[in-house]
């Protein structure tokens, strides 16, 4: 017998209203959109001469798009990586059992979460240079996104570290490992492989975060299809804008769902082994077998 925890199972009549609120419900998604779409092809935005600007490489607009998309690639993957890595040194820190570890660790992860993303990325690029650490665009963006990402990071993995049963760390200490190699070999992988599904959402805010390039003249995806609005409402006016925008938009859309899509898979690859892991058949002692004591 099995029960909600959080609702009761609804009845045959509960069921028929369910049907029908989504009935209305998707009725009116679809008003709202066919709304839209009208006004649109009544204000000639849906007229394919507008849209063809898009795949036209005579105007340079696609080679321009698709290398910004490398670009905000790029420095995504850069802040990804370097994130992930010191978010994980700094969760094993964080759970450090020396104070003079813990208490400073803690505080670089509350600062940096305290401080918005746009400010650090403004801090890179105006004042390390008064320091004499000269950044470009691209650096200050990338350690701006790290700084802030890691801190995040940090606490989703420290979490998952201590969502881990007691057991096996005790069985760590068991065998006579010390405490960075429990953490090395046994928690942390655990805790990265249970909070992957998180791990990859906050990767995916980091990749949207990377449209804040702009205030520091990095031409990232939505940096150059604003830079390309400007050029071509100059030249034939504003008959663009709404194509270009909604074309970043697109692309920001289908690069967001194909890392969902890959958090999916590599959730669905680490349940199937583990569950495999967990119903493969342990070979006995050749006593036990045997029928022996295999006693003191």
């Amino acid at each position: 017998m099995s029960a909600t925890v959080l609702f009761d199972v609804p009845g045959p009549r509960g069921r028929r209203r369910q049907r029908i609120g989504s009935a209305i419900g998707l009725l009116f998604v679809l008003a709202l959109v066919g709304l839209a779409l009208w006004r649109l092809g009544i204000n000639g935005q849906l007229e394919p001469a507008r849209w063809a600007i898009l795949f036209d490489t005579r105007t340079n607009v696609p080679q321009r798009l698709l290398g910004a998309l490398v670009d905000t690639l790029e420095v995504a993957a850069v802040g990804m990586v370097a994130a992930t890595v010191l978010g994980a040194f700094l969760a094993v820190g964080r759970l450090s059992d020396h104070a003079w570890v813990r208490v400073p660790v803690a505080a670089i992860i509350e600062f940096f979460r305290a401080v918005p993303l746009l400010v650090l990325i403004l801090f890179c690029f105006l004042f390390l240079p008064r320091v004499g650490i000269s950044t470009s665009a691209f650096g200050a963006l990338a350690l701006g996104l790290t700084l802030y990402n890691m801190a995040v990071l940090a606490e989703i993995i420290r979490a998952g570290i201590l969502s881990i049963d007691r057991g096996q760390s005790e069985s760590g200490y068991a065998i006579g490992l010390r405490k960075w190699q429990v953490m090395t070999f046994i928690l942390v992988p655990q805790a990265v492989r249970r909070m992957l599904p998180v791990l990859i959402a906050q990767l995916v805010v980091l990749l949207k975060d990377s449209s804040l390039g702009f205030i520091v003249g990095y031409l990232e995806l939505l940096r150059t299809a604003r830079s390309l609005v400007e050029t071509l409402n100059f030249q034939f006016g504003p008959i663009y804008t709404f194509q270009l925008y909604v074309a970043a938009g697109l692309i920001y859309i289908v690069v967001n769902l194909l890392l969902s899509l890959l958090a999916r898979i590599l959730e669905r690859r680490s349940r199937r082994d583990t569950k495999a892991a967990a119903t493969g058949k342990a070979e006995l002692p050749a006593d036990v077998q045997m029928g022996g004591g295999g006693g003191v």
